[in-house]
């Protein structure tokens, strides 16, 4: 059994691993690091994680739970851990990057949400009807997350960091304007996609 204090000592490793990781990856971060982040030995790092994978593992967990106690609105949740310059942002950025399981997982769970939600918005009104359900929902997660992965870029030609709050609304509001408000104002570029995918479909 594990006392209160060694729960604690627990989660401030972890949430310093969870920094480390998202600053400079896990090949890039060493468990004496991490250590030193929070005052412990390496050897109580060890002891309660038994080994560097098995402290990725723990922040990789503790990401995916943050994400699923937004319930079914699982896309609200994660929408909620984007606006906020967090570590758990960071680390998203790094986990996507890198290619790790968890991040894979997380990718496949938001698109499921997204796909109930935007089915419900049909239902409701207030989403246009789409050609290809699925195809719409990994688009739509994959231009909410592009900003992770292109942080360095984002920022740059937004002036500030990309996790930071005021850039990330500041992106977010461009793209919620073109979805809401459309960008292109004919559909020449919608007929040329379409003919293409017919094309190789009769291939």
């Amino acid at each position: 059994m594990r006392s209160a204090s060694d729960l604690t000592a627990r989660a401030r490793i972890r949430d310093a691993a969870l920094a480390r990781f998202g600053a400079d990856g896990v090949a890039g971060t060493s468990v004496r690091a991490v250590a030193a982040d929070v005052g412990v030995s390496p050897g109580l790092v060890l002891h309660h994680f038994g080994s560097k994978e098995g402290l990725r593992q723990a922040c990789d967990d503790h990401v995916l739970e943050a994400i699923r106690s937004g319930g079914d609105d699982g896309t609200a949740a994660l929408a909620e851990a984007l606006q906020a310059a967090t570590p758990v942002r960071r680390y998203l950025a790094r986990a996507f990057l890198d290619g790790s399981s968890a991040a894979s997982a997380l990718f496949d769970e938001i698109v499921e949400h997204t796909e109930e939600w935007l089915a419900e918005g049909e239902r409701e009104g207030w989403v246009h009807a789409a050609a290809d359900t699925r195809a719409r929902a990994v688009v739509y997660v994959s231009w909410l997350l592009a900003p992770l992965v292109l942080g360095d870029h984002v920022g740059r030609l937004l002036d500030g960091d990309a996790a930071e709050t005021a850039t990330a609304v500041r992106g977010a509001r461009a793209g919620l304007e073109m979805l809401t408000n459309g960008l292109f104002a004919d559909d020449r570029w919608l007929k040329a996609y379409s003919a293409i995918g017919e094309r190789e479909a009769g291939r």
